[in-house]
């Protein structure tokens, strides 16, 4: 039995999951679910799932900055990140973090299924499409500006270009206004920004912001 925790901030999204996933065999149990960050910390110590199901755009803590934690406290449980973006930055980050899996929420009811039942037996899953363009990443001759990015900067980044303030930013990672704005001020010196605005337009360029 491979028990699974879904991590996602929309209640009817973790439902239809639920019920596929209920549905689709005796080998997969939903043994919790989790709205944010915060939440998921605590129903992991409750439940003790074999693999989370991951979305990394959530309110509040991030998908990303939660693996972080996670792999911080516990090197053995299983992650599947199951995201909207589509991009190659985010799954080279989650996959560098500790992330066992990439899937896209685009993709075919039984590609999370089968996802789930490989990352559970210790292989790596990366939705095709995506894995198709990491790959033509990796031949291409220009790289992307975003890959120069630490991890915490990149972070940040994204959370600006979506419009969140510094002292939004300072408050969901849990750190100073004052370390959030040295983050930008990096963060603009390696993109080539000058404001939030730009910032946001690079977003949408590099396709790192859902639609």
């Amino acid at each position: 039995m491979i028990r699974v925790m879904l991590v996602d901030d929309h209640t009817i999204v973790r439902m239809g999951f639920k019920m596929l996933l209920e549905s689709s065999g005796a080998d997969i149990e939903v043994v919790a679910e989790a709205g944010s960050g915060d939440e998921a910390l605590a129903e992991l110590e409750r439940n003790r799932p074999d693999l989370l199901v991951l979305d990394l755009s959530m309110p509040g803590m991030s998908g990303l900055e939660l693996l972080r934690r996670l792999r911080a406290r516990d090197d053995t449980l299983r992650v599947l990140v199951l995201s909207a973006h589509e991009d190659t930055a985010h799954p080279r980050r989650v996959l560098a973090a500790g992330a066992q899996g990439y899937l896209s929420k685009r993709g075919a009811p039984e590609a999370l299924v089968d996802a789930i039942r490989r990352v559970a037996a210790g292989q790596r899953y990366i939705d095709p499409a995506i894995a198709q363009k990491l790959a033509l990443a990796q031949l291409g001759n220009e790289p992307n500006p975003v890959d120069a990015l630490s991890e915490r900067e990149f972070e940040v980044f994204v959370m600006l270009a979506r419009g969140a303030s510094v002292a939004d930013i300072a408050s969901r990672l849990k750190l100073s206004a004052s370390t959030v704005g040295t983050h930008l001020y990096n963060v603009k010196q390696k993109l080539g920004a000058a404001n939030q605005a730009e910032l946001t337009l690079l977003a949408l360029r590099w396709g790192l912001l859902e639609a």
